[in-house]
């Protein structure tokens, strides 16, 4: 059986997985998520704009996003309830998409896949009860437009309008989290395992961690976050459960080994599950749009009694475990959100004015298996003691547990959170702007983005939306962007490729 798909950063040979997915998605699992994909825009293209067909177009798309559903019968089953709801005889198959000329299927894919983070961003929201119709109401909008035979000229607008709506999205998204669960405050993390029951916690769904932080009260279980879910420790109404105590293991792609024969249960919110081992199978439980084949799934009603029994049952470790980052440290800062980085952005002004603090660069982006993501540690290590460095996203575990020490009291290395937290990032570079009474591309400012799946791709478009200029994206540049829309994005946007961190660095400071 064939299959094609090439929405991720690692697909294969840099054109499109068309045997099994890189990301071991097999090929009857691609087929079954492009027949979802199809059947989400011909509910757009026929319905109604309504809130049930809205949950079921963004929970569609979300099952899509790479490393999130693996389980055939799970996704036929939720492409079956779509397909029932459409009211006309619509004939849009994806696969028109894939075989559209080279720069309308470049356009269409940046648009489809940078739709499909945007939907995550807002499932999160809608779960904490925030939404926007500006934001639902796009869906169908560029969904309709995808079905459509366009021209290159009727498209380049809605990659922009994707980015300026997802600004909005992840705008929202900042405010159900920081409403629900308070701003952000700098703490610092252990990465050092207690003995006794503890679970994991991985993924971005801040909700899915306060429910099960409440029905672990007392019963003698450590919470452990994992990946993504490490930025929920600066949140205080989840920091006062004193049971939530560090993070395990580094990022998502280190999963494999990290689980391995792992003492206690692992609880998958959202994406970035791996095709499970053996050895710790029995103990992955996975909620919400994460599905995995003889997995333990956790439906609607979030009883999270079977995770709590399993971590009872297998006991945790019988004496701490020492555990490290990527780099030896055992130490995370976390924390630094848009509201503690403005909290003392007149120190940051005054030290950039006296020329203390030289440049600022942002660092983030996802983290993946592939080579050449080493580029990010050398990055940073090489970034001048007068420079600070913005992080967020699994990239950051590349080097978040290095000490890069402080100018004058302001640490080198701000952790602003989750892929999730982007906005922050933006907040911060806009706010700045201001007072300097400039653009962001004018200030002391270097983007050094790292990609990997759709939700990366979104952000990308809000940058693009805002004029941002002189991205350096790596480790490699789309699969699905064509040659000639690549030459509108470097000429107009001046996007790089990454080089050598040494030679980007020397090129960003002259």
């Amino acid at each position: 059986m064939s299959m094609f798909c090439f929405q991720c950063e690692q697909t294969s040979q840099g054109k499109g997985c068309k045997i099994q997915g890189v990301c071991g998605k097999k090929a009857d699992t691609a087929n079954l998520q492009d027949e979802l994909t199809s059947n989400i825009i011909k509910l757009a293209v026929c319905n109604d704009i309504n809130e049930e067909n809205t949950e079921l177009i963004i929970e569609g798309l979300f099952i899509t996003v790479t490393n999130v559903n693996f389980n055939n019968d799970s996704i036929e089953s939720f492409s079956k309830k779509v397909k029932e709801k459409i009211k006309c005889d619509s004939d849009f198959d994806i696969q028109t998409i894939w075989n559209c000329s080279e720069d309308i299927r470049s356009l269409k894919s940046l648009i489809l896949f940078g739709l499909k983070g945007m939907a995550a961003y807002a499932h999160h929201a809608k779960v904490l009860g925030y939404k926007l119709n500006e934001i639902d109401d796009y869906f169908y909008e560029v969904l309709r437009a995808i079905a459509e035979n366009n021209t290159i000229d009727e498209l380049l607008p809605l990659v922009l309008k994707t980015g300026e709506i997802n600004l909005k999205c992840m705008e929202l998204l900042d405010r159900a989290n920081t409403e629900t669960y308070g701003m952000p405050i700098p703490q610092k993390i252990s990465t050092n395992i207690e003995k006794g029951p503890f679970i994991v916690v991985t993924g971005h769904d801040l909700r899915d961690l306060a429910l099960l932080l409440e029905q672990t009260k007392d019963k003698g279980i450590n919470i452990y976050t994992h990946g993504e879910m490490l930025p929920a420790h600066a949140y205080p109404e989840l920091k006062k459960y004193s049971h939530l105590k560090g993070n395990f293991g580094t990022a998502w792609q280190n999963q494999q080994k990290e689980f391995d024969n792992i003492p206690a249960p692992i609880l998958f919110t959202t994406n970035c599950i791996m095709p499970v081992k053996e050895s710790y199978k029995d103990r992955v439980f996975t909620t919400s749009v994460v599905n995995y084949p003889e997995c333990h799934h956790i439906g609607g009603d979030k009883d999270f009694s079977p995770l709590i029994n399993k971590a009872l049952e297998l006991g945790g470790y019988n004496e701490e475990k020492i555990m490290t980052g990527i780099n030896g440290g055992n130490t995370l800062s976390v924390g630094f959100g848009h509201n503690t980085v403005l909290s003392i952005a007149d120190k940051i002004i005054d030290k950039i004015k006296t020329g203390a603090i030289k440049h600022i660069f942002l660092v983030g982006g996802c983290d993946g298996a592939k080579p050449g993501r080493n580029y990010y540690t050398e990055f940073v290590k090489l970034t001048p003691p007068d420079t600070l460095v913005l992080t967020l996203a699994c990239g950051k575990f590349r080097f978040n547990d290095l000490d890069l020490g402080d100018i004058k009291g302001i640490p080198r290395l701000l952790d602003m959170g989750q892929c999730n937290d982007a906005y922050s990032a933006i907040k911060v570079a806009m706010e700045l702007a201001k007072v300097f009474n400039c653009s962001v591309n004018e200030l002391p400012l270097s983007l050094i983005l790292s990609w990997y799946e759709q939700k990366a791709v979104c952000i990308l478009l809000t940058l693009l939306y805002l004029g941002i200029e002189n991205i350096r994206l790596g480790p490699t540049l789309p699969a699905f962007v064509s040659p000639d829309i690549l030459k509108i994005l470097v000429d107009k946007y001046k996007i790089k490729l990454i080089t050598t961190a040494e030679n980007d660095i020397k090129e960003i400071l002259n």
